[in-house]
């Protein structure tokens, strides 16, 4: 990588309750896909880093869990994915929707930033479904009440409005020392991880209830295949009872079949190459709260210890 003096970096953290859209945040400012979207809260599980580079500007963004009260060692890692990136960073991009009420986990972010001294952001999502324009403007007076945040900007994640006058507020932050990534870098994700994910969201998107949050994807193969004509995947469905094994597999295979078809449609738009995905499911009883499972899913046992 090459080093310009006059580049310059920083690292941002995106925080915020649970689906106040930071995902969709991300791959908006990215303008590529790189964190799984979803409905429901806590889509996000782990720290997703995600670098925009703009000229001598390189922004480099963690997408963070959704902070909330954790109820198993899975939470507990999300949690602490949340704390240690505000804590690991040059400034904190605070995620809100329009019209919302201020969250105990919006002060507790705030006091965060404080205790930091770190400099903040502040996004006011979703503002193409607020119908009452006039709540906007009070509910900026009492955030800013609570933060001197650098800047405050209401953007919609869906239809983009505001989102490029965000990421020149950002820009602001970027400081001397050159850039830490190449410049088509767009994501830290390994390939395996991303497949992951892919299958991953689409059992967010098609299953009801407590199910999609009891599951998780491992790719156990990833293969380019010699004559370069295909990637062939094999990824694995652990879920956590036999019940939701049936559900997931649908009758006659007719759930796995649109999971895997719809996951594949997305790794071939990403990777750029025709993918032959094969899924399977197993059963693996309350995998949330074993940590040998969790390492093995690529959460490190050794971020329970504390």
């Amino acid at each position: 990588m090459e080093y310009r003096q006059e580049d310059k970096a920083a690292f941002v953290a995106i925080v915020g309750r649970p689906n106040v859209g930071k995902s969709s945040l991300l791959n908006r400012m990215l303008g590529q896909k790189v964190a799984i979207v979803s409905s429901k809260p806590q889509t996000t599980r782990t720290r997703i880093m995600g670098v925009l580079t703009r000229g001598e500007n390189q922004l480099v963004f963690l997408d963070t869990p959704g902070l909330h009260k954790s109820r198993s060692r899975l939470g507990d890692y999300m949690v602490k994915s949340v704390t240690e990136s505000v804590a690991n960073v040059d400034a904190g991009l605070l995620v809100v929707e329009a019209g919302e009420k201020i969250s105990p986990a919006d002060r507790d972010l705030i006091e965060r930033f404080q205790k930091s001294g770190m400099p903040a952001l502040l996004a006011i999502n979703k503002i193409d479904l607020l119908e009452d324009k006039t709540q906007l403007m009070a509910q900026i007076a009492e955030l800013s009440a609570l933060f001197p945040f650098e800047a405050v900007v209401p953007v919609s994640a869906q239809d983009g409005s505001g989102v490029e006058e965000l990421i020149q507020e950002l820009e602001k932050l970027c400081q001397p020392g050159g850039h830490f990534f190449d410049e088509d870098t767009l994501t830290d994700q390994p390939e395996r991880v991303l497949a992951a994910e892919m299958v991953r969201e689409k059992l967010l998107r098609l299953l009801d209830r407590e199910i999609p949050h009891g599951t998780a994807v491992a790719v156990e193969r990833m293969r380019e295949r010699e004559d370069g004509s295909a990637t062939d995947i094999d990824a694995v469905i652990f879920c956590e009872r036999d019940s939701h094994k049936g559900i997931i597999i649908g009758k006659g295979g007719s759930m796995l079949k649109k999971v895997g078809t719809y996951a594949r449609q997305d790794m071939e738009k990403f990777f750029g190459c025709k993918i032959n995905l094969k899924l399977w499911v197993k059963v693996k009883e309350d995998w949330r709260n074993r940590e040998a499972v969790l390492h093995t899913l690529g959460y490190d046992k050794t971020d329970f210890n504390g």
